[in-house]
């Protein structure tokens, strides 16, 4: 016992357990005295009467075997078949109260005396209640069947009643004294078999009432579970039990937000489980939307301003449950998480608090400070309200007003007095309220003010009488086209077709985007663009709920509309960009090439139906959302362009490796497996994939080739082909699925003319015939081309035979003249074709002294001396060409350093004219002709005449 109880705690101790030693010498129970039984039993008198109450009237509970059952780890799911209930009601539910009473003790004496955690005692008790309920439905299902039969579809078939858990019976985490929140539903309409046959309908409702009455009416021996109802479909007004086509209907017609979050902890705990299962797949879409869902703010603040109400009302600001930064918050902030993003990240659909909070952490959408926080605060509060209930085994939340009774409570937990309990759980509790706060109503969101002169200036448009000047004179000049803009918007289709609550939002929105807008580099192409935004997603309420809810997301987006235009095009395309403008982790983005393919990899695999099409658009959505992070961390300086440029490759890469697989298991499907180790089929990646220099907007330069060992081999599916043909439909697939129109647009626009002859070859060649074209019949430009090409996707063992046939492909003797003259002709053809320079703008990339001039330079280099170096054949990449020819004593150190910079600063240009929609064509400065005129210096001084007016020296 702790040393410092007060005279009268430790009287009160010493008394009762007097008293139960008395009582158990006149049952003749022996009551082993030894120091750690008997500080045990102090130790849980000291925190429950409810323990003290239940050794009185049952003091064999106090002999060894007694003793060893309060020390059993295993739950009452252990001992619960050991129960055999009586066929006479009153003895059956004097049976099921005396279990429980045993149980529930074990659960204090255990928690009390530190034997189990938290967790644990949780878990114990929702499996105490599980156990109870599910014998008290069987015997009520057997007496219920002596009257009536038992319960079938139209068709026959045996039918058996669902009982759904709620709140924390659901969460597997229920208090020692809660009650248990229960729903119960059926699968289908029918009638019973027995003599009085009854419908469904009503004998469920019976069922129902009789399960109740054994769990919840009073009796000499108290209670067995309190149960609670009125969570079911219409609440006390509704059925008892109710169908599963019933359910649904209710729940796509009337269903409300609040009971969304009621049933993110919903499970079947009695009953017909496996029907449970079904019920709660054809419910699902009710709770968990396919799309990131805002709209559950609204919910949130309807259920909190409910609660809010009860707490003035009944005076509960100390509560543990309801009470400002209580366990309900907590709750909320994590319940808020998963209905936003549970439709789309299943992980995220767990039902426990802690449990659910690792998830959202583990997500990283709750930081790990923020997760830790409210994972201690939750800890502390369940512990206290655990231990206020095990004190009588009252079903209440507050703390009780004597100081005996807070004494005993902070001293069981190990406090040193309820001083000390009480200023942690007031530290607790503020940080709690702050973040509910924060996540509840953020600084600048739906409740913040508007400028009444923005106001006006939205009425003005829904009026029609906004005018140019009006704009003007606000800060958007020139005012014509957005005047325009604005006043069609309020009168478009999608907008006069909006529900109220959305207009309401849009209504409240447009002020906010004006202000903001205003104060950004580019206030008039933001706003054109905003609009054009707002039209888009003027049927999708969650949008707007993330804008007029996220005021750090409104900010961001409204710059980045300022700032890039082809951002602005992606997100104004695919509204579900929206969220990476929020997503609190930008910062992480996967960018290693493993980390990406991890990635997409977990996405795929949160699919709820393994589904081409599906997956498909998963695939797109993935990419899209890559891609743009990587525009927002290049836009935003995060990162440059060598990296942006590697990371957008890294993506492509992943990609088509998701699609080939995609395409190989819908393949295997239809015609089998061809015989062999792996598919025997491998993906080259040319031009910037292979170089790892993807833009933004690039296409990919892909040539498809199979291992043709395998041509005349059949393939072994119900409809088998050869194996040629397998390929060439696989390669067909790939294609067709890299470059279909889906709801997001296109994965990629592919190019697959740099195959063996060109458009005129085949897809996909094999193995033997793409080294014997590219060693008897390929131009020096092809085999430049394929210095940059990689293998990107397909069977690894096939990749490695590619890798080496390139090198020795690449690794012949070359005579160095002839390489110059090849080069430096093909790069005149090249620039006098598509060169858009001037003598006011320098293309970027085709320009004299620009990008290719560094490629061309770097492969002539390479191809003239790759037989004495095949060890850098590996390299693709410019930026690690560069270093690979410094080191091998092709470039000195002053012509490495100047490529160096000008590859890193005119790639720079170029993404940032992408991320703009212009061209890749900057008007000529002093930093841009002095790097071109570097580059210009260090391929003269190489031997390369890539201006036409030169020749080869």
């Amino acid at each position: 016992m702790p040393a410092h109880e007060s005279p009268a705690l430790r009287a009160l101790i010493d008394d009762r357990y007097s008293d139960l030693a008395v009582r158990c010498r006149v049952a003749g129970v022996p009551l082993h005295d030894d120091a750690g039984v008997a500080e045990r039993i102090r130790r849980t008198l000291l925190a429950s009467d409810f323990a003290f109450e239940v050794w009185r009237r049952q003091p064999q509970l106090l002999a060894p075997q007694g003793l060893e059952r309060l020390r059993s780890g295993s739950d009452a799911s252990a001992r619960i078949e050991a129960l055999k209930l009586p066929g006479d009601e009153a003895a059956c539910m004097a049976a099921l109260r005396r279990f429980r009473h045993a149980e529930a003790l074990r659960l204090v004496f255990r928690d009390i005396n530190g034997l189990d955690d938290l967790p644990e005692t949780l878990s114990a008790t929702s499996v105490l209640y599980e156990a109870l309920l599910g014998m008290a439905l069987d015997w009520s299902g057997h007496a219920l069947a002596a009257r009536y039969g038992h319960s079938r579809t139209y068709e026959g078939v045996r039918q058996r009643l669902l009982v759904i858990g709620f709140g924390k019976l659901g969460g597997s985490e229920l208090n020692f004294s809660s009650d248990i929140d229960l729903v119960l539903a059926y699968p289908h309409g029918g009638q019973t078999d027995g003599a009085r046959p009854l419908d469904n309908s009503e004998y469920f409702i019976r069922l129902g009432r009789q399960l109740v009455r054994l769990l919840n009416e009073p009796t000499m021996d108290g209670i067995c579970a309190r149960v609670d109802l009125r969570l079911r479909p219409f609440g006390n007004a509704g059925r008892l039990a109710l169908s599963f086509a019933a359910m649904e209907q209710y729940y796509q017609s009337e269903g409300r937000d609040w009971e969304r979050y009621a049933w993110i902890k919903a499970r079947p705990v009695a009953g017909d489980r496996a029907a449970g299962k079904q019920l709660q797949e054809l419910l699902r879409p009710f709770v968990y939307r396919k799309y990131l869902d805002y709209t559950a703010f609204a919910g949130l603040r309807e259920m909190k301003a409910l609660i809010d109400a009860e707490v003035a009302r009944k005076d509960l600001a100390d509560n543990l449950k309801l009470g400002p930064g209580g366990i309900r918050e907590i709750e909320f902030i994590v319940q808020l998480t998963q209905l936003i993003r549970g439709g789309r990240e299943p992980s995220l659909r767990v039902r426990g608090l802690l449990p659910a909070l690792t998830a959202c952490e583990a997500r990283g959408h709750i930081g790990a400070a923020r997760a830790r926080m409210l994972r201690e605060a939750y800890v502390l509060l369940r512990r206290v309200e655990n231990r206020v209930q095990m004190l009588r085994d009252a079903q209440t939340h507050d703390i009780p007003d004597d100081a005996l009774s807070r004494e005993r409570i902070a001293l069981s937990l190990d406090y040193p007095d309820w001083d000390t309990l009480d200023a942690a759980l007031a530290k607790q509790r503020a940080i709690v309220s702050e973040e509910f706060a924060a996540v509840l109503m953020p600084q600048g969101g739906r409740a913040a003010s508007v400028p009444a002169a923005d106001m006006v200036l939205w009425q003005s448009a829904c009026d029609e009488s906004l005018d140019a000047a009006v704009l003007e004179a606000s800060g958007f000049v020139p005012g014509a086209e957005l005047a325009d803009v604005l006043l069609k918007l309020p009168q478009a289709a999608s907008v006069r077709a909006m529900s109220a609550r959305s207009r309401e939002r849009l209504d409240h929105l447009m002020p906010q985007l004006f202000g903001a807008a205003r104060d950004t580099v580019a206030p008039v192409p933001s706003l054109l663009r905003l609009c054009r935004l707002m039209q888009a997603v003027a049927r999708r309420s969650s949008y707007l709920a993330l804008l007029e809810e996220q005021p750090a997301a409104r900010k961001r987006l409204v710059c980045l509309f300022a700032e890039s235009a082809f951002l602005a095009e992606c997100v104004i395309a695919q509204p579900l960009l929206l969220d990476d403008v929020l997503d609190p982790r930008i910062d992480q983005l996967p960018f290693k090439r493993a980390d990406i393919a991890a990635e997409i990899a977990r996405v795929l695999t949160t699919l709820d139906e393994r589904e081409a099409e599906a997956e498909l658009d998963r695939i797109n959505e993935f990419k899209a959302s890559t891609a743009f992070r990587l525009g927002l961390a290049f836009n935003d300086g995060r990162a440059d362009a060598v990296a942006t440029a590697r990371r957008l490759a890294a993506l492509a890469e992943s990609v088509v490796g998701a699609v080939l697989a995609l395409a190989e298991r819908e393949l295997i499907a239809q015609h089998g497996r061809l015989p062999g180790e792996g598919s025997g089929f491998g993906v080259l990646g040319y031009g910037s994939l292979g170089g790892e220099e993807l833009g933004f907007a690039s296409d990919l330069d892909l040539v498809f080739v199979f291992d043709g060992r395998r041509a005349q081999a059949m393939s072994d599916g119900p409809r088998p082909i050869e194996g040629s043909r397998w390929y060439q439909r696989l390669a067909q697939r790939v294609m067709n699925w890299l470059t279909i129109l889906t709801r997001g647009g296109r994965l990629y626009e592919v190019d697959t003319r740099l195959r063996p002859d060109g458009s005129k070859g085949l897809l996909v060649s094999s193995l033997d015939a793409f080294v014997a074209y590219q060693k008897s019949r390929a131009w020096t430009w092809e085999h430049q081309a394929l210095l940059r090409a990689r293998p990107v996707a397909g069977d690894a063992a096939l990749n490695r035979e590619l890798a080496n046939v390139r090198r020795e492909i690449l690794a012949v003797p070359r005579d160095l003249s002839a390489v110059l003259t090849d080069v430096s002709n093909m790069r005149q053809r090249w620039r006098a074709e598509r060169d858009r320079s001037d003598a006011r703008q320098f293309d970027l990339k085709q320009g004299h002294g620009g990008l290719l001039d560094i490629e061309f330079a770097l492969q002539g280099l390479v191809l003239a001396h790759a037989t004495q170096r095949p060890d850098l054949l590996g390299v693709t990449a410019n930026a690690g060409l560069i270093e690979a020819c410094r080191t091998a004593g092709w470039l000195d150190a002053a012509q490495a350093a100047v490529l160096t910079v000008a590859h890193a600063d005119l790639l720079q240009r170029a993404l940032a004219c992408t991320l703009d929609l212009r061209p890749r064509v900057a008007p000529r400065d002093a930093g841009l002709e002095q790097l071109s005129a570097g580059v210009r210096g260090v391929t003269d001084a190489l031997g390369f005449a890539f201006d036409a007016s030169g020749s080869p020296r």
